[in-house]
C-alpha cells in the first residue's frame, strides 16, 4: 500500500466542518475571493446573492464574504443579500458592492460618486480589527495601496458602524462593527494588486473567523480516498481518460482509492496534440498500469464535426460523443456502474446550471454539459470542489511528475475549438505540427514555465505567401501565450522577437499548407485566452 492509501486510513479532520460562504453579486472577481479563501487553508464555496434563509442556515457558515458586483445598490430593485447572512453570529466581509450592500441594508447611506475609482488608489487605515498594523514600509506613513473598481461609495455607515479606513475619494473606504464582527472594504484584498490584501483575507478568515486552515492537499487527498470509496462501494469504476491535468489527476486518486476496480477509457479523437495519445498509454498503463483501455475514434468526431464552424456546437458534439463512446464501452464491460469525471469547481461555476446559477453561459464543457438523460452509469466527480491550483497540488501529493501535473491547461473538446470554424482532419494535422513546434521551442528557450499558457490557433483564412520563386495562398496558424496568476484576467506574454521569427520560420517552413504566422496580443479582458 502506498503512503498516500496509508495516510487516507489515518484520522484526519472535517476539512468541511469550517467553511466559508461567498455570496456572488456577479462580480469579476467572486472565484478569486474563494480561492484565496483557499489558500488561508479553509474551505469556501460560492453561492448566489438570492440564497434563501434557510439554505444559508443550512450551509452553517464559519463566515460570510459578500462580494463585489457590477450593480447599483440605489436601483430600484438592487441585488440583496438574505437578512439570515446579519443574523448568524458569524462574521461578515463586504467587498466593494458587498459593502455598499451591507450598509444600505444596514441603516447606511450609499450615493453615487462624482469621482468614479477604476485602479490604484492609497488609503489611510484607521484603528481596525480587520488591517490595523499593515501599512506601506516604503513611504514611512501608515497608508495601504489598494485596487478600486467602484462607481458607488459609501456617505454614511449604519448604526454601530465606524469608518476603519478613508482616500482622498472614498472618505469611507472601510467601515466594521466590531461588536457583531462586520466589515465593508470599498477596495479588493483579493487582488495581487493591494498591497497586504494576502494578508488582511487570512487575518478575516483564519484570525476573525477562527478557522484553524485544515483544507491543505495531504487532507484533501485523504478526505477524496474516503469518499471515493464510500460512494463506490465495491463498484467498478469507468473513467474517460483524456491525458490533461484534470483526468490525469482523476486517474491516480482513484487508483489510490480503488485500485483494480478502476477501468480508465482514453478516447483518442484525432483532437489531441501531436503525439500525444501514445504518451498517455505510455504513462498510465506502462508506467502507472492502470488498465487503460484505448479507442480510436478520429473518424467518428470528425463525421459528427463535419460541416459545424459554432463554437458552442462544437462543444456540444465532442461533448455527447465522449459519453456516447464511455456507455459504449461500459456496455462492453462487466458490472460498470460509475462514470468518473474530472471535472472541477470553476467547470461548475462557468457552466450552464452552475452553483451559482448567476453565472453567464462563458462556455461548456464536455464534464458538466451534455450527459443523456438514459445513461446506465452513475457520475463520481472527486475534484467537483477544486480550483484548478488546488488539483496540482494533490497530483503532487499523489505522486505525478512536475512536468505533468503543471503542464499548460488544455481545453476539455482539444483542439476542436482550436480550429476555428469547421474541424477538418488536414486542418487539425496543420494545427498539431505547428503547436508542437511552438511547445518545443519554448522548452528549448527556457521559456514554457515562464508563460502560463501558450498553443497556436489555426485560422480558416488564407493569404498570399511567397515561398521559393512562387507565390502561395495558404493558410495562416496564429500563436497565443499568455502571463495570469488566477487565468481570470490575462495579459499577453512580451516573448522575444528573435524568438517568435524563429519559431515562424520553423512553422512555415515546416508545417505544408501554412504561409503566414501572427502572434496574438489582446489581453484578458477584453478577449479570452482561448479563441472560441
Amino acid at each position: 500500500m502506498s503512503q498516500v492509501a496509508e495516510a487516507s486510513n489515518a484520522p484526519h479532520p472535517d476539512i468541511h466542518a469550517h467553511r466559508l460562504l461567498i455570496v456572488d453579486f456577479g462580480g469579476q472577481y467572486t472565484q478569486l475571493i474563494a480561492r484565496r479563501v483557499r489558500e488561508c487553508g479553509v474551505y469556501s464555496e460560492i453561492h448566489p446573492w438570492d440564497l434563501s434563509d434557510d439554505d444559508v442556515r443550512a450551509f452553517a457558515p464559519s463566515g460570510v464574504i459578500l462580494s463585489g458586483g457590477p450593480e447599483s445598490v440605489n436601483l430600484d430593485d438592487p441585488p440583496k443579500v438574505s437578512q439570515a447572512i446579519f443574523e448568524l453570529g458569524v462574521p461578515v466581509l463586504g467587498i466593494c458592492y458587498g459593502m455598499q450592500s451591507m450598509a444600505a441594508e444596514l441603516g447606511g447611506k450609499v450615493e453615487a460618486s462624482q469621482h468614479r475609482e477604476f485602479g490604484y488608489a492609497e488609503i489611510t487605515p484607521g484603528d481596525s480589527g480587520l488591517f490595523g498594523g499593515f501599512s506601506d514600509a516604503d513611504s514611512g506613513k501608515p497608508k495601504l495601496k489598494v485596487w478600486m473598481s467602484h462607481g458607488d461609495r459609501v456617505e454614511d455607515v449604519p448604526p454601530g458602524f465606524t469608518v476603519s479606513a478613508s482616500s482622498p475619494n472614498s472618505p469611507i473606504a472601510a467601515m466594521e462593527d466590531a461588536e457583531r464582527q462586520f466589515y465593508g472594504v470599498q477596495f479588493h484584498p483579493e487582488v495581487t494588486h493591494t498591497l497586504h490584501g494576502d494578508a488582511i483575507m487570512r487575518r478575516f478568515v483564519r484570525e476573525i473567523c477562527g478557522c484553524p486552515g485544515d483544507w491543505t492537499a495531504g487532507n484533501i487527498v485523504a478526505d477524496a480516498i474516503e469518499q471515493v470509496r464510500a460512494q463506490v462501494g465495491d463498484g467498478q469504476v469507468l473513467l474517460g481518460l483524456s491525458g490533461g491535468v484534470d483526468s490525469s489527476v482523476v486517474a491516480a486518486l482513484l487508483h489510490e482509492a480503488i485500485g483494480d476496480q478502476l477501468t480508465c477509457v482514453f478516447v483518442d479523437h484525432g483532437l489531441l496534440r501531436h503525439n500525444e495519445g501514445d504518451q498517455v498509454m505510455e504513462t498510465f498503463a506502462e508506467h502507472m498500469h492502470i488498465n487503460v483501455i484505448r479507442v480510436n475514434a478520429a473518424d467518428r468526431f470528425f463525421d459528427a464535426l463535419a460541416g459545424e464552424s459554432d463554437p458552442e456546437k462544437k462543444r456540444k458534439i465532442i461533448g455527447a460523443n465522449f459519453i456516447e463512446v464511455f456507455d459504449e464501452e461500459a456496455h462492453k464491460l462487466e458490472g460498470i456502474e460509475w462514470l468518473a469525471q474530472g471535472t472541477i469547481y470553476p467547470d461548475v461555476i462557468e457552466s450552464a446550471g452552475s452553483k451559482t446559477g448567476k453565472a453567464h453561459v462563458i462556455k461548456s464543457h464536455h464534464n458538466v454539459g451534455g450527459l443523456p438523460e438514459d445513461m446506465r452509469m452513475s457520475l463520481v466527480e472527486p475534484l467537483r470542489e477544486l480550483f484548478k491550483d488546488e488539483v496540482r497540488k494533490i497530483g503532487l501529493e499523489l505522486g505525478l511528475p512536475y512536468e505533468m501535473v503543471y503542464r499548460h491547461p488544455f481545453p476539455g473538446p482539444g483542439l476542436g475549438v482550436r480550429v476555428l470554424g469547421e474541424v477538418r482532419p488536414e486542418h487539425v494535422e496543420k494545427l498539431q505540427l505547428a503547436d508542437d513546434i511552438f511547445i518545443d521551442e519554448l522548452h528549448k528557450h527556457d521559456l514554457y514555465n515562464k508563460v502560463s499558457q501558450a498553443f497556436a490557433v489555426f485560422l480558416p483564412v488564407r493569404s498570399v505567401g511567397v515561398m521559393g520563386d512562387g507565390r502561395r495562398y495558404e493558410y495562416v496558424i496564429a500563436l497565443r501565450a499568455v502571463e495570469t496568476i488566477d487565468f481570470m484576467t490575462a495579459r499577453w506574454a512580451r516573448l522575444p522577437y528573435e524568438f517568435l521569427e524563429h519559431v515562424s520560420l520553423r512553422i512555415i517552413n515546416e508545417v505544408d499548407g501554412i504561409s503566414r504566422v501572427t502572434y496574438y496580443i489582446s489581453g484578458k479582458p477584453p478577449a479570452t485566452i482561448e479563441w472560441e
